[in-house]
């Protein structure tokens, strides 16, 4: 495929109805990208390739019209010496060398009309180019994106699920149990004496209860 033809199908088209219609579009779209960049490349060594035509013709041309300069004044230097044979010899020489002059300038200007028409192409294909790798960061942020939320909705369903409770349900009795014995561990020892004491003082309400169900019986 010649690159005008490969510039004209990339120019002509359609990049977000052909990325609907692929398969893989992050694929389709690399490879877009690629032909793309290499077409441009090729359109710029060309143009670069007439530019250096052109400036090549331009020294030619200045060249042509220098030495048609020299033969116009040869010329008239034989004229004036009464030599018109050399005249007319310097005269046919001046006709080439005018005749050299106006061809390159033709050329030139054809040379210079194909430089601007590939450098409007150049920037129409940069604008393409530049509108791709757009396309391209945005479908791979797209792809990001999707692959997160794909991973969020895994886990979320994972979350919902009943054993999944469960096992919230076990952890968080143990750790209930767990509360309860640190607190039986923390609570307070009472003193040895106090307890003493206080069974004592538990003695003595049983003998005074025991006593007074004695006197009632003996009534």
């Amino acid at each position: 495929m010649g690159i005008f033809t490969r510039f004209r199908d990339i120019i002509s088209s359609n990049i977000n109805a052909m990325l609907d219609k692929a398969e893989d579009p992050e694929k389709l779209i690399k490879l877009m990208i690629r032909e793309m960049e290499d077409t441009l490349v090729e359109m710029k060594a060309s143009c670069a390739g007439l530019m250096a035509g052109a400036k090549k013709s331009r020294r030619q041309m200045e060249e042509a019209e220098s030495r048609n300069q020299f033969w116009s004044e040869k010329a008239g230097i034989a004229v004036s010496k009464g030599r018109e044979d050399l005249a007319r010899e310097a005269l046919l020489e001046k006709r080439r060398f005018a005749e050299k002059a106006r061809a390159l300038e033709k050329e030139i200007v054809e040379l210079n009309g194909l430089v601007e028409q590939y450098q409007g192409d150049i920037r129409q294909l940069e604008e393409k180019l530049a509108a791709a790798r757009e396309k391209e960061r945005v479908l791979v942020q797209r792809h990001l994106h999707a692959g997160k939320k794909r991973r969020a909705q895994e886990q979320i369903r994972r979350a919902d699920s009943t054993e999944v409770i469960a096992k919230f349900d076990e952890l968080e009795t143990r750790i209930e149990r767990m509360e309860a014995e640190a607190e039986l561990v923390n609570l307070p020892r009472r003193p040895a004496l106090e307890v003493e004491l206080e069974r004592l003082q538990m003695d003595e309400e049983i003998e005074k209860e025991l006593q007074s169900i004695k006197a009632n019986l003996s009534k």
